[in-house]
């Protein structure tokens, strides 16, 4: 009973951080229309699509494998998007408009000068460190964990408390600040331990994938190569932040850390990783179902009424006739549209069902005993791949 009750939980929590994390893009877009900055809307853009994809992925993984935390990483990535996403909306917003408490607006500005550290370092690092079991590849990886937690750690508490303006609101002056000078080597200190973080876990899972075989092998290649991606862009946006500046710094690192949860979702999508590839097939499906059903009903709808506004009066025929039109549809448009997203995902799952079908129509013509028998143990092996087949025939009766 525990272990349910525990599971239950664990979904249940899981289904709340998702929800959290769309209530906290929602209402930090509304604060960014309040706005309308053309350049900090370019961010918080980038920041929406983080927080939304690494919820609606951790809440997949969770839910169906509470004890994995590769979920929960996506999960707590993407409630700190929507929270960072959130406080610099606000602090915009205090910032042009001077409504609002101003210690509610200067902490807004600290914390969205902040917010970056946890939803971009974490899975830049613990998720390329523990991806696809959860696990460290061995005990030794433990030290690049400790400087990916303690640079992560240290670097958002040295910055939480240096004096003077904020990096990215120069004319709001830290709230929180205190003048010790200890912060400056800190920070240096602690900006090392995180490179040596994100490229010591982009090694992990270039090693992990080296020693995998089969399937895990697939599963672990676009996370190999999403997290290469990420231990280059690093360095190479640092290094030009003179150049192209702080907002093309700051979209060139959230492209590449948005190239992780897409890498994730392939790995799930053509490889069946977690075993949560049927709700994401359902998902698939039925999302473009719907939209393909509702953009036919109301081109049905305007197109009927233009043609008919001359015969008959309002919209009551074009109405009826669009809906029976889109009815008949459905099945059709569904089945069409499994079948695409079958041959795109799951071919392995496609080519085994055009293997059965063409057997059942060449078995309706074969006769002979041992051509049959030899064509059914090629189709056992296209697809079910079992490691041995062999086909008994019962004699007959005596």
């Amino acid at each position: 009973m525990s272990r349910t009750m525990s599971a239950g939980g664990s979904r249940r929590l899981a289904w709340a951080l998702a929800a959290l994390a769309p209530l906290l893009v929602l209402a930090s877009v509304v604060l960014s229309l309040m706005t309308a900055q053309a350049g900090s809307l370019t961010s918080a853009f980038f920041a929406w699509t983080l927080a939304l994809v690494f919820a609606g992925m951790g809440r997949l993984i969770a839910s169906r494998q509470p004890g994995n935390a590769i979920g929960w990483l996506f999960l707590v990535a993407g409630v700190a998007a929507g929270l960072g996403t959130v406080a610099s909306g606000y602090a915009d917003y205090w910032v042009d408009t001077g409504n609002g408490p101003a210690l509610l607006g200067r902490t807004a500005a600290w914390y969205g000068s902040l917010s970056w550290i946890p939803w971009i370092l974490l899975p830049s690092t613990f998720l390329l460190l523990l991806f696809p079991d959860g696990h460290l590849l061995s005990p030794r990886w433990r030290r690049v964990a400790w400087c990916a937690g303690i640079g992560m750690a240290g670097g958002f508490v040295s910055q939480a408390l240096t004096p003077g303006a904020l990096e990215d609101y120069p004319h709001v002056t830290n709230p929180y600040g205190v003048d010790i000078p200890v912060f400056e080597p800190l920070n240096a200190l602690c900006l090392l331990l995180i490179v040596v973080g994100v490229i010591g876990s982009s090694a992990s899972l270039i090693v992990r994938f080296r020693r995998a075989h089969g399937e895990l092998r697939e599963q672990i290649k676009w996370l190999a190569f999403a997290g290469a991606i990420v231990a280059v862009t690093f360095p190479v946006a640092l290094a030009l932040n003179s150049i192209i500046g702080a907002a093309g710094t700051n979209v060139a690192i959230m492209l590449s850390v948005l190239c992780l949860p897409l890498a994730a979702g392939i790995a799930i999508l053509r490889y069946r990783l977690y075993d949560i590839d049927v709700v994401i097939n359902r998902a698939l499906v039925y999302g473009a179902l719907s939209a393909t059903l509702a953009g036919c009903y109301l081109g049905a709808v305007l197109l009927l009424q233009l043609v008919l506004s001359g015969v008959t009066q309002g919209s009551g025929v074009a109405v009826a006739t669009s809906t029976l039109a889109v009815a008949a549809l459905f099945r059709p448009a569904r089945a069409r549209i499994q079948e695409a997203v079958d041959r795109r995902f799951y071919r392995h799952k496609y080519d085994a069902q055009r293997t059965l079908e063409t057997f059942s129509a060449r078995l309706r013509d074969e006769v002979a005993l041992d051509a049959l028998s030899a064509e059914l143990r090629a189709v056992v092996v296209d697809t079910m791949q079992p490691a041995h087949v062999s086909i008994w025939i019962r004699g007959p009766a005596a």
